[in-house]
């Protein structure tokens, strides 16, 4: 049985994980944390998420935590990469669902993976997954006969962009290329911007409303375009990756991993 522990219970990823931890077999909530100024320091996790009372009080402290195996990080970067420290430290695992983070920050979770095992993805979805696959053989058969442009839209609360998994999208579609993403990539386009080049890959972004999250890579040449889209409409589909990928977690000592590897896609 794996000892699961959350950050942001009280958000609408953390309720969604309590939520998914409580139907999935061999894993067990067993710590819900929040900021420490936070007004829910003590509500019980499972009235907070709506599934009835399970007996684990909020805390604002990883140091308060119960004893867990494996950290779900859904936050914000500085927060992640402070977590990944504490859980180098501790020997726990982690499964990260944080975007946005820098190259700093990035280190600091590297440098976890070298002892702890440690999933980190843009998106835990399975049929998000399945598409970076698609869209990765897409390309390849396609090359560069095609204009590559991709679309992503999220709710009026995200707070980066692109999101993540557009970024990731890019990253397979130019790897297949032998592109690097860095040199071709284009966010949003204004004014005379003269011809396309056909090398660069098109970002476009939308926040809006409560849009869960809808990614698209178009593949667009003379006379016929491909289009790979999925569109997801709960969190529970990301809530249910996450923790799915820390179970398999279980038996990993340690390395840094993706979703990828969680559903065998490599």
């Amino acid at each position: 049985m794996s000892n699961i522990a959350i950050i942001g219970a009280g958000g609408r990823m953390g309720k969604a994980l309590i939520e998914a931890i409580s139907v999935t077999e061999g894993v067990q909530l067993t710590a819900a944390l929040e900021r420490p100024d936070s007004s829910l320091i003590g509500v019980d996790a499972g009235e907070l998420a709506g599934i009835g009372r399970n007996n684990i009080a909020v805390v604002g402290s990883l140091e308060a935590a119960a004893v867990f195996d494996v950290l779900i990080d859904f936050s914000i970067p500085a927060v992640t990469a402070a977590n990944a420290k504490f859980c180098a430290e501790q020997g726990k695992k982690m499964v990260i669902g944080t975007t946005g983070l820098n190259d700093e920050q990035l280190q600091h979770v590297k440098a976890a993976s070298q002892n702890n095992a440690l999933c980190m993805a843009s998106n835990y979805a399975t049929g998000v997954n399945l598409v970076f696959k698609l869209a990765e053989m897409a390309a390849a058969v396609l090359g560069d006969d095609v204009d590559i442009e991709i679309t992503e839209a999220h709710h009026r609360h995200k707070i980066d962009a692109p999101s993540g998994t557009a970024l990731s999208l890019g990253e397979s579609v130019a790897g297949a290329l032998g592109r690097d993403l860095k040199e071709v990539a284009v966010y949003g386009r204004e004014g005379q911007t003269g011809a396309r080049d056909r090398q660069t890959i098109g970002f476009a972004t939308v926040r809006a409303g409560d849009i869960v999250g809808d990614h698209t890579v178009l593949f667009a040449a003379e006379g016929e375009r491909v289009e790979i889209t999925h569109r997801a409409s709960s969190r529970m589909a990301f809530a249910r990756g996450a923790v799915r990928a820390a179970k398999w977690l279980a038996d990993k000592e340690s390395g840094l991993f993706d979703m990828q590897d969680v559903l065998g896609l490599k």
